[in-house]
C-alpha cells in the first residue's frame, strides 16, 4: 500500500477513539440516570404509608416444608428451586387484608409479563388455625380466581405451627377471631430468604405494592428482562375522605351520576363480587333496597353500593356482575372504586363494610359484615339519633315583638 493510501489511518483511529469515548460517556450517563431513578423509586416507596418497601434479611436458607395445596397435591418449597418464590401467609377465610396481599402478588406477575412470570412461583401458607381443610384453601382460591396462579398450602395444625414458627409469623385464634401477621417472604432461586414484606391495610396501595414486589423479583432473576411490562408510580396518593365531593357513574345506568361526600350524606356499602362465593350477593343487595324504601319514608341517607375493584381478580368481570345485578332489578345504585382511594378515605377495614356519613363529611357509624334490612334500620336510627344536631328552642317573643326578631329576650330578674 502506498504512503498516500495510509494517510487516512490516523484520522480513522482518532474517530474510533472519539466514538468509543462517546459510547462510554453515554453508558456512564445512562447508568447514572438509572441509579438516580432507582434511588428516587426507593425513596418514594419508603415514604408511602400505603405500601411496605420490604426489609432485607440475612440470605439464610429458607426453611423447607411439605404441605398440601388446594388440589390435594403434596407440595414442598424445595421443588421450586431454580425459581424465585413469593410466599404469603393468608387466612383461608379472610375478607380483610388477605385479599389485598393475594391481589398484589398476582398484580406483580402481571406487571412483569408472562415470560418473566414463568420464572416465579407464588405460594400461600394457610394462617387460619380453625379452617385447615383442603376445601378451605380451595374455596379461597376459587373466590379470588387464583386456581392457576398459585398453590395455597394447608396441613395439620402441628405442620402449620412449625411453618409459622420457622418463618417467625404470629398467628392466633381467640374466640373464633383470627389474628395473624400479613407477611410475604421473597426467596431466590437458590432457596435463600431475601426480603420480607408486611401488607398494609390500604386498597389504593395494592398496585404500588405489586410494583415493589415486581422490582425486587426482577433483581433475583438470572436473566432479568430489559424492562417490566409497565411501571407504576410508588408516590403516595391522598385518599378520598367523606369531605371530598366525588361523582361516580352508576354501573348499568351510565345516565345516573351518584354524588358522594360533603353535602351528600349516604349509607355506603363497600363490597366485592367475590363475596358471592360464600354469601348471596343478590339477596344482600335486595336487603339494601328494602332499607332504601325505609330511608325514603324516614328521610334518612339513601344507600349506594361501592365495589372495591382493587380486590377484584378481574375488573371487567366484576363490572359485568354489577351490570347483571342492575338488570335483575336492584335499585340501589352501584359504583366502582377503581383505585381504592374511596375505600381508604372511608377507613374500610373489611368487606362487606357499611359506612354512614353526615352532611358535613363525618363518618358517624360503620359496621363490618352483612346486616338485614331490619337490623340495618335499627342501627341507622340509633346512629342518627346519637348524632342529631341539638336545636335550641326559640325564646318567647317579648310583648310587641315579632317571634322572628333578632332582639334578645330580657333575662328575668332573680326572685
Amino acid at each position: 500500500m502506498s504512503n498516500s493510501g495510509k494517510q487516512w489511518l490516523p484520522g480513522l483511529v482518532v474517530a474510533l477513539g472519539l466514538a468509543a469515548l462517546a459510547t462510554m460517556g453515554l453508558f456512564t450517563l445512562r447508568k447514572r440516570s438509572s441509579v438516580a431513578a432507582a434511588r428516587t423509586t426507593v425513596a418514594m416507596a419508603a415514604s408511602n404509608v400505603d405500601i411496605d418497601a420490604g426489609t432485607s434479611v440475612d440470605n439464610a436458607p429458607a426453611p423447607n416444608f411439605q404441605l398440601t395445596d388446594q388440589r390435594g397435591r403434596e407440595t414442598s418449597l424445595s421443588q421450586f428451586r431454580g425459581k424465585a418464590v413469593l410466599i404469603a401467609f393468608v387466612d383461608s377465610q379472610c375478607t380483610t387484608i388477605c385479599p389485598l396481599t393475594t391481589q398484589s402478588m398476582v398484580e406483580a406477575l402481571r406487571i412483569l409479563g408472562p415470560s418473566t412470570a414463568a420464572h416465579v412461583q407464588l405460594l400461600g401458607i394457610n394462617a387460619n388455625p380453625l379452617a385447615l381443610k383442603v376445601s378451605d384453601v380451595a374455596s379461597y382460591t376459587r373466590a379470588h380466581d387464583m386456581q392457576r396462579k398459585w398453590r395455597f398450602l394447608t396441613g395439620s395444625l402441628p405442620q402449620l405451627k412449625k411453618v409459622w414458627h420457622d418463618y417467625s409469623v404470629y398467628v392466633s385464634a381467640i374466640n373464633n377471631d383470627i389474628d395473624h401477621q400479613p407477611v410475604m417472604v421473597l426467596i431466590d432461586a437458590d432457596g435463600r430468604e431475601r426480603r420480607v414484606y408486611m401488607t398494609q391495610m390500604s386498597y389504593e396501595g395494592v398496585v404500588p405494592q405489586a410494583q415493589v414486589l415486581a422490582n425486587d423479583i426482577v433483581k433475583l432473576l438470572a436473566r432479568p428482562p430489559r424492562a417490566a411490562e409497565e411501571e407504576v408510580s410508588l408516590r403516595y396518593v391522598q385518599p378520598l375522605r367523606p369531605v371530598a365531593d366525588v361523582k361516580l357513574a352508576a354501573v348499568g345506568d351510565r345516565q345516573q351520576e351518584v354524588a358522594i361526600g360533603a353535602g351528600h350524606p349516604h349509607l355506603i356499602l363497600f363490597f366485592a363480587s367475590w363475596l358471592d362465593q360464600n354469601s348471596n350477593l343478590l339477596a344482600e343487595l335486595k336487603g339494601l333496597d328494602r332499607y332504601a324504601e325505609m330511608a325514603q319514608r324516614k328521610d334518612w341517607p339513601l344507600p349506594v353500593a361501592v365495589d372495591e375493584l382493587a380486590t377484584e381478580p378481574s375488573s371487567a368481570r366484576a363490572h359485568d356482575i354489577l351490570a347483571r345485578l342492575a338488570r335483575s332489578g336492584i335499585r340501589t345504585p352501584a359504583v366502582e372504586d377503581t383505585d381504592g382511594r374511596l375505600g381508604d378515605g372511608y377507613q374500610v377495614k373489611d368487606l362487606p363494610w357499611y359506612s354512614l356519613s353526615s352532611p358535613d363529611g363525618r363518618i358517624i357509624w360503620s359496621h363490618d359484615g352483612w346486616l338485614s334490612a331490619a337490623a340495618l334500620g335499627q342501627q341507622i336510627a340509633a346512629a342518627l339519633a346519637k348524632n342529631e344536631p341539638i336545636e335550641r328552642t326559640p325564646a318567647p317573643a317579648a310583648p310587641g315583638q315579632s317571634p322572628s326578631s333578632n332582639a334578645r329576650p330580657k333575662t328575668p330578674a332573680a326572685e
